[in-house]
């Protein structure tokens, strides 16, 4: 794999993503709440910073989905039968995917403080 030209590995990613579509309800939903964040900058309209910081947390979020559901892919590849490390391998993925899932709550809270309160939109 090591060498390929960037088109063949940009091919090697994009069918990544459309693995991580079929195969994994958590990633759809993931995506649908990106699609909604995306919208709600479309009718805010923040500065320019408020884009970069929803888009990079969509972006962590969806990547950090892709990389749980390869990981708890792998291990059930590897290790199929039920073991408590394999239970806390699992677990430590689905934290990483929460927190950095609350971490996209905390900018979007964020943006709304700032557009409403902030700005004066609201009492």
């Amino acid at each position: 794999m090591k060498n390929r030209p960037f088109r063949e590995r940009l091919g090697f990613a994009v069918s990544g993503i459309r693995f991580g579509w079929i195969r994994e309800r958590s990633f759809r939903v993931q995506t649908a709440l990106a699609i909604v964040a995306a919208l709600a900058l479309l009718l805010l309209r923040p500065p320019a910073i408020w884009w970069g910081l929803v888009a990079l947390t969509i972006a962590l979020v969806l990547a950090l989905e892709l990389v749980n559901s390869a990981v708890e892919a792998l291990v059930d590849l590897l290790h199929p039968a039920i073991h408590p490390e394999v239970k806390a391998i699992k677990d430590m993925m689905a934290g990483a995917v929460l927190l950095i899932s609350i971490a996209a709550l905390g900018v979007g809270g964020a943006l709304l403080f700032d557009r409403f309160i902030l700005s004066g939109v609201l009492p």
